[in-house]
């Protein structure tokens, strides 16, 4: 079509390319701004810039070549008899999955063989392997598939990942002993390969003894032929991991050690929604459970520690001047492409707050505006009187919102720029209308707990601390701030290393205890997230859900007794599962409709 942009031929392309490859015409691409996802015949693949950048293309390709051969090439039902319990073992028997289908492409498809590399070259830029320092900080998941990928394709290590994998080579390829030759020759059997996986989880001392009795034997009935398999693969997809997801994998068996909150999840639910890891360094990234919790103990007691090294602070105290400014600056080209979204959404918000303000009309006056209902009565009879209307002042609330942004570690990337959009779109559109607004942000202070946990330690350790870390919270823009003067504090947001853990509860009452003490008639706070609150130090000394328990009380307390009123939106996550006012977006261009008729109906509650 003439009309169509180069990123919408992008799409048709790769939607076009991923049927082809795994051979199925009913293969749809969705396109998302959170983790990419693979559940039966539908893929969530990563939406590049509208300028097309080159990385961000061979992501995409790189992403949906490896759903559409696992489409191809894998039978989940078959995956899932084998799969060890031990959750390290299990990350590596899924990840070992992924290599072998994803050999499959490389080894056959030059162009795909660069897709696929440059997928993983970015997956492993995020990876703790890339920040080990000592053998016991490698993700041996993570390692393993590297070293098996190599075995199988021939392709190096990525860079990044290259002294992590150095620091274990020689311990796992001494104990794999004629391992990796054999899986070479079972590329294109599933069954043998998984057989073979599970020798050398064994040979690594990996696997429980209950584990080995699992594996499948010829009497099983996974060995149908390919395309009866991928039918099969479909039906229980819903339900099984998907080795895709596994790209954190060593963040999960750090984990393991070291948390307990977590285990309450199968390990085929930890592989379907991601295993919250072992985030002790900066940069690492907590992926959301998201597992529902109906049953909160009528007891519930929530606290802190201690609140001594929690702090409240302003954007340019954790920034100085130049870099801020650069930050900022980098916001704005990310802005560049949606000029017009922004027009459009202040334009729409601005007529509709507008036309609250001054709406009401009193009818069948003397004198005033002629009624257009009653031209026919006017032509008719000029001298009757009461044809005319008046405008009548309704009083508008006097209006504050404050914008709570989640600022964790798994917001890194498409989904902290787009919450930094939101804000600075509805920053200036709000106020034009003259409605004042607020910025806030919401993360820890530290990975792993910080100085509280180091003072828990110091202490003995006590059973059930509660939360067990150093609140940050950020000021982004004051509601009586000009928009003009916090601008730039907006780029915070875009810094490395300021996105760690996240305790939303707390969070909801700093945020609400600011608006409680605002003169406006109407607050509303509007939460922009990814999902549930996560903090390792603290869900693995206390109860499991401990932090989600607390956020959904404080949620309940909110919505049903405060004159607060709440709405979230979620960003590539459903969050309709804590807030009875929420939405879910998937990026950028969804902001205008979605933040123009969550406010405008705010706005028109009484």
């Amino acid at each position: 079509m003439a009309d169509e942009t180069p990123l919408d031929r992008f799409k048709h392309a790769l939607t076009g390319a991923s049927r082809a490859v795994a051979h199925e015409p009913e293969v749809e691409v969705a396109w998302s701004a959170d983790a990419p996802t693979v559940r039966g015949k539908q893929m969530r693949v990563p939406l590049p810039g509208r300028s097309l950048p080159a990385d961000q293309v061979r992501e995409a390709r790189g992403v949906a070549d490896g759903f559409a051969l696992r489409l191809l090439h894998h039978n989940e039902a078959l995956h899932a008899r084998g799969a060890p319990t031990e959750p390290v073992a299990r990350a590596c028997y899924d990840v070992a999955e992924m290599i072998r289908y994803e050999a499959l492409g490389s080894n056959s498809y030059g162009g795909m063989r660069d897709n696929l590399d440059a997928a993983m070259q970015l997956r492993t830029a995020g990876d703790p392997i890339t920040r080990a320092i000592r053998k016991e900080d490698v993700p041996l998941p993570t390692a393993l598939g590297l070293i098996l990928r190599e075995k199988l394709t021939g392709q190096a290590v990525p860079e990044r990942a290259s002294a992590g994998v150095e620091m274990v080579r020689d311990w796992i390829e001494d104990r794999a002993l004629g391992d990796f030759d054999a899986l070479a020759l079972t590329l294109d059997d599933q069954k043998a390969f998984q057989n073979l996986t599970l020798d050398l989880l064994r040979h690594l001392e990996l696997t429980l003894p209950d584990d080995l009795d699992q594996t499948p034997d010829d009497s099983d009935d996974g060995d149908e032929p390919e395309g009866e398999q991928e039918d099969e693969g479909e039906d229980d997809n819903e339900g099984q991991g998907d080795p895709q997801a596994t790209e954190m994998a060593g963040e999960m068996s750090e984990g393991d050690d070291d948390g307990e909150g977590e285990t309450e999840m199968s390990s085929e639910e930890d592989m379907q929604d991601g295993e919250p890891g072992d985030e002790g360094e900066e940069g690492m990234m907590p992926v959301r459970p998201n597992r529902p919790w109906t049953d909160i103990p009528e007891g519930f007691d929530y606290k802190a520690w201690t609140t001594k090294f929690d702090e409240v602070i302003e954007a340019p105290e954790l920034c100085d001047s130049e870099e801020l400014d650069r930050l900022r600056a980098y916001l704005d080209s990310q802005l560049t492409g949606l000029q017009g979204v922004v027009t459009r959404l202040a334009n729409r918000l601005q007529r509709r707050l507008m036309a609250q303000q001054n709406r009401s009309w009193d009818f069948d006056q003397e004198e005033g505006l002629l009624d257009a209902a009653r031209l026919a009565r006017v032509i008719i009879s000029p001298g009757h009187s009461l044809s005319y209307k008046v405008e009548r002042d309704v009083e508008f609330k006097d209006t504050v919102v404050t914008l709570l942004i989640d600022n964790s570690g798994s917001m890194r990337g498409r989904p902290i720029s787009i919450a930094a959009i939101s804000a600075d779109i509805l920053g200036r559109t709000l106020e034009r209308v003259g409605v004042k607004t607020e910025v806030l942000g919401f993360t820890t202070r530290a990975w792993k707990g910080g100085q509280s946990r180091e003072q828990w330690l110091a202490e003995g350790k006590p059973a059930q601390p509660g939360r067990l870390n150093d609140l940050r919270h950020i000021i982004y823009k004051k509601a009586d701030e000009p928009w003009r003067r916090a601008r730039r504090n907006l780029g915070l947001m875009m810094r490395e290393g300021l996105l760690k853990e996240n305790i939303d509860g707390e969070a909801l009452l700093w945020a609400h205890e600011r608006l409680l003490a605002r003169s406006e008639d109407r607050r509303i706070l509007m939460v922009i997230s990814d999902g549930a609150p996560v903090d390792d130090s603290t869900l693995s000394v206390n109860s499991a859900g401990y932090l989600e328990q607390h956020l959904r009380k404080v949620i309940d307390w909110i919505e049903k007794q405060s004159p607060v009123q709440l709405v979230a939106i979620g960003i590539g996550h459903d969050v309709t599962r804590y807030y009875k006012r929420a939405v879910t977006i998937m990026d950028v261009e969804q902001l205008g409709g979605t933040i123009t008729e969550q406010l405008a109906e705010l706005f028109e509650v009484e």
